[in-house]
């Protein structure tokens, strides 16, 4: 095992301009960080391509790896000009993982505002050819991609396996996000029972929970069905973090786990003493 950060944790600090990228690489190495995921917020590797060797070059230099490139997607299943461009699109993104040097790609899917499982079950197929054809393009590069459980529709832990399913690709896998399924209103220990088996790369992520008939006010988003979550440190939120991490330690799991912070707090502290929990509580399970 392998633990490490997403920049996507240090975002803020990015986007403010607080910390260039560089500086963000080097701070996830100082704090004891094994390896780096690369997620672009705050800055673009497709209009910036240029950047990518900065990021080869600082995490070499800092003793990093570069575990995995998260990236967006939305597959339109309605218009077959847009299926086709997304598909491409994300081709093109492989392209980036490759440059970086990066096994693992981890691209989102679809997103509606139907989040109905009659809408998902008809675009499954859909949905599962547009990332058959990325997984397929990826395997030349020896590239693993992967849906993550996020965005509502493709969140449950049932509808990411049945996705994974129906691509049928052996490179084509889960980036596990042991917080996510609070989202889709899954407990999350029970959740990554059910998956663990399929990820290719796993989050640590962490939320406060209340229930929806008590709304704690601004800085909290609701769940699919209307409770509510905050992000928090991971080990200090309501996710039972140390059973969670004792699931993904006892299947025999030993690739990179990375921590991802988007609480409140001021994110180089959060990120902080989160990757020290997280690291702490696998010790201990």
């Amino acid at each position: 095992m392998k633990l490490g950060v997403s920049t996507y944790s240090l975002s803020r600090a990015i986007q403010s301009g607080e910390m260039t990228l560089a500086e963000a690489i080097r701070w996830i190495a100082d704090e004891g960080g094994e390896h780096v995921e690369i997620v672009p917020f705050g800055f673009n590797l497709t209009d910036n391509p240029g950047l990518i060797e900065t990021i080869r070059r600082e995490a070499e230099d800092a003793g990093l790896e570069l575990s995995n490139y998260a990236v967006g997607a939305n597959v339109p299943t309605d218009d077959e000009a847009g299926f086709e461009a997304e598909i491409a699109r994300l081709m093109k993104e492989v392209d980036i993982a490759n440059a970086l040097g990066v096994k693992r790609m981890r691209h989102d899917v679809a997103w509606r505002e139907d989040t109905s499982v009659g809408l998902f079950l008809r675009e499954l197929p859909k949905l599962a050819e547009a990332c058959r054809r990325v997984a397929d393009y990826a395997a030349q590069f020896g590239i693993t991609t992967s849906v993550e459980n996020h965005g509502y529709y493709i969140q449950a832990s049932d509808r990411v396996l049945a996705l994974i399913g129906a691509v049928d690709r052996p490179n084509f896998r889960l980036t596990l996000d042991v917080g996510n399924f609070m989202c889709a209103d899954e407990e999350s220990v029970a959740a990554v029972k059910k998956t663990i088996s399929s990820a290719s790369m796993v989050h640590l992520k962490d939320f406060y929970l209340r229930p929806a008939s008590r709304d704690p006010g601004e800085g909290w988003f609701p769940t699919l069905s209307g409770n509510r979550l905050r992000g928090a440190i991971v080990g200090q939120g309501d996710i039972d973090m140390r059973e969670a991490l004792r699931v993904v330690k006892g299947s025999g799991y030993d690739g990179y786990l990375s921590v991802e912070f988007e609480g409140m707090e001021e994110c180089r502290q959060g990120t902080r003493i989160g990757l020290a929990n997280a690291r702490r509580i696998w010790d201990e399970v």
